[in-house]
């Protein structure tokens, strides 16, 4: 991976959906040569797929939380069922630590937050902290 597609991927990184032409303007290539660039980082895995995210503006008083989960190992298999299932459940990592795994929720209010950790707690112990605000938020950069 060279400059020209860092440049890329930072232009895509802003918004996905920036014409190749306009690509191709700001950083003084063609737009087949872009378009080529594009393709090789995306059979390379460099780029690993598109995405919309979700800001949810009709709902305002989401609580977001951070649930650390600590399963025994009989329990994983039903905890990663769970959390597949849950649509709640925005994302899930195995961690290091005193506990198995992080995941992160986003719930309609501290009802369903509550209703979510009673699950999770039959499948092991749990500690949450609720997201009272997101100060910094960074794509990932090349």
């Amino acid at each position: 991976m060279d400059e020209l597609d860092r440049k890329i991927i930072q232009l895509m990184q802003k918004n996905a959906r920036m014409p190749v032409k306009e690509i191709a303007q700001q950083i003084s290539l063609t737009s087949p040569a872009v378009s080529s660039r594009i393709h090789r980082l995306e059979q390379e895995g460099v780029i690993g797929g598109y995405t919309v995210l979700l800001h949810r503006p009709d709902e305002p008083n989401r609580v977001q939380a951070l649930v650390s989960v600590q399963t025994v190992p009989d329990a994983r298999d039903e905890f990663l069922s769970l959390v597949q299932s849950e649509p709640d459940v925005l994302q899930c990592y195995r961690v290091t630590g005193v506990y198995n795994f992080t995941v992160k929720v986003s719930c309609a209010g501290i009802e369903e937050l509550e209703h979510l950790l009673t699950k999770l707690q039959q499948l092991g112990t749990t500690n949450t902290q609720i997201i009272l605000a997101t100060q910094l938020d960074r794509q990932l950069n090349p």
